[in-house]
């Protein structure tokens, strides 16, 4: 045995949950005190019975008796074991331990609020409590001078706003000992226009190879899927096409409830395979209410996402500035069984070499500060913004998917240059499609205004491609650059004009094109080169 770590904390800390995590991280093995008091004297396995018992080897033993329990234990094991003690309740049992085993000692008490731990105990199922009220728990017995142990343990670690698993890993850490460190497995798609570029049906073809498929951002943008047909709003669009995958929603997401409710009850999620962060804005009625008569100037979808994005930042008072108190996912009952702390479930997924899938939304040129203000959404769209809505570090990401329009297009009305502004009767009789189909397609998904449509813009590829450091591209409509492009079945087949195009375009973003899409349909991507890693 080369390490024992003994650890220590009050009621309701994650004295478990940190233990279940050194178990699981770093494989140490439990040394069950209660298991010894039932095997050496022969007590039943009740809670009341063994608290005595322990009280009563403590004063006989002066705490000694955890540490022999410990060296029994020890004695069937490797030398480079780790063995847990969960929980030492009392100085004399560290102080023992250490007498016996020396600096191989690791003593790591747990600290939190009081206000933390009485809402935690409170809702412990009634069965697991013994007292009414937390303070009648700390004034109980050992429990009241837990706190003392802070004072001789090797390390303190505030467990307010830490999950478990980090606090595992920081221990360890500060030990010393060899910690996971997670691989770069995140894939980022990001539309390299002003939205609408055909990324969710990219999501959707890519991904069954992931583990998990997350999504940030809000009801603002809609994403189209083929395979099976749906239109995600707040899922992410892979829902359907990989149930298998983990789903996440980031804390930078906005959440019009209505719409998040329908699209959890038809793709049959559970609290087992979605969660929700905490901190997740919640869209209020006057939201939507605002937005639909301040915002007609730039042809907003008038979803509420603006507005409650302002809230969230300026009503962080005492008293709101303006509209109704801020609302986030922690606070809605409807969705307390999907709500946990998605930071700590993505360090999970990635420290067990899980790969990710974050769909970014809208596009980067409607960027609040990299757009063309003010014709611009209220959020940062680049993939930088859409990692830090994430909570991911830039050093996990894997590959920028930059997805790009053959001929890229704005909602209807006045909502902002795009350059060179192009009828769709013209790409109709360019390609060969039927102008019926441009009037039936050409819609928002949210909005189902007619949309704007203009030739494709080189300097601004370049600028997308540069801002969102991308490592791949995806055209999509290469069928509005020839009809014949929907019976092709490799990037070959494509006609002379879309393989010019993709050679320029892989030119002038310093990145190669590996996915195509060369229509709507569930046959309708082409992959070259993607699965190079």
């Amino acid at each position: 045995m080369r390490l024992v770590i003994v650890i220590s904390g009050p009621v309701g800390v994650g004295k478990s949950s940190f233990c279940d995590q050194l178990r699981e991280l770093f494989g140490a093995e439990r040394v069950s005190t209660s298991s010894w008091m039932v095997e050496h004297l022969g007590i039943a396995r009740e809670r009341g019975e063994l608290q005595a018992a322990g009280d009563r080897l403590d004063r006989e033993t002066g705490g000694a008796w955890v540490a022999k329990a410990v060296a029994e234990k020890a004695s069937s094991m490797a030398d480079n074991a780790i063995l847990l003690v969960d929980s030492a309740r009392i100085a004399a049992q560290v102080e023992k331990l250490r007498e016996r085993f020396g600096d191989r000692v690791f003593h790591v008490h747990l600290h939190a609020n009081d206000e933390l731990l009485e809402r935690r105990y409170l809702g412990r199922d009634p069965k697991l409590k013994e007292f009414a009220t937390y303070a009648e728990v700390r004034e109980n017995g050992t429990e009241a001078a837990i706190d003392g142990l802070a004072a001789i343990a090797d390390l303190v670690l505030d467990a307010d706003h830490a999950d478990a698993r980090t606090l595992a890993v920081s221990a360890m850490a500060f030990r010393s000992e060899a910690v996971p460190q997670p691989q770069p497995l995140v894939d980022v798609i990001i539309g390299g226009q002003y939205g609408s570029e055909g990324k969710g049906n990219i999501c959707a073809h890519l991904a069954n190879r992931y583990g998990v498929l997350m999504r940030i951002g809000g009801p603002n943008a809609g994403h189209l899927v083929k395979d099976p047909p749906y239109k995600y709003v707040q899922l992410p669009s892979g829902t359907g096409t990989n149930k298998q995958a983990a789903i996440l929603i980031g804390a930078g997401s906005t959440l019009w409830l209505p719409q998040l409710m329908l699209e959890i009850i038809e793709q049959g999620l559970t609290p087992d395979r979605l969660s929700i962060d905490s901190q997740a804005m919640v869209i209020d009625d006057e939201d939507r209410g605002i937005e639909s008569g301040a915002l007609t100037s730039i042809a907003s979808t008038k979803q509420g996402v603006g507005m409650a994005t302002a809230r969230k930042i300026v009503n962080r008072g005492d008293k709101p500035v303006f509209g109704p108190p801020v609302k986030l996912a922690r606070d809605v009952p409807q969705l307390a069984k999907f709500v946990r702390d998605v930071r700590a479930e993505l360090d999970r997924h990635l420290a067990a070499g899980t790969p990710v899938l974050l769909e970014g939304t809208q596009g980067t040129l409607l960027s609040i500060h990299h757009g063309f203000w003010p014709s611009v959404t209220s959020r940062e769209t680049s993939s930088a913004g859409c990692l830090s809505d994430a909570g991911i570090a830039p050093a996990r990401v894997r590959r920028v998917i930059l997805v790009l329009r053959t001929y890229p297009i704005r909602v209807g009305g006045p909502s902002g240059w795009m350059g060179r502004e192009i009828e769709m009767e013209v790409v109709a009789d360019r390609s060969g499609i039927p102008i019926d189909e441009f009037n039936r397609v050409e819609k928002g998904t949210i909005s189902g205004n007619k949309r704007r449509m203009a030739e494709f813009d080189w300097a601004q590829l370049r600028r997308s491609a540069l801002l969102n450091g991308a490592t791949d591209i995806a055209v999509t409509f290469a069928d509005y650059l020839g009809i014949d492009n929907r019976a092709a079945t490799s990037f070959e087949e494509l006609n002379d004009d879309t393989r010019i195009f993709i050679e320029r375009v892989e030119r002038v973003a310093g990145a190669p094109v590996t996915l195509v899409s060369k229509e709507f349909a569930l046959d309708g991507v082409l992959e070259k080169g993607f699965e190079r890693d």
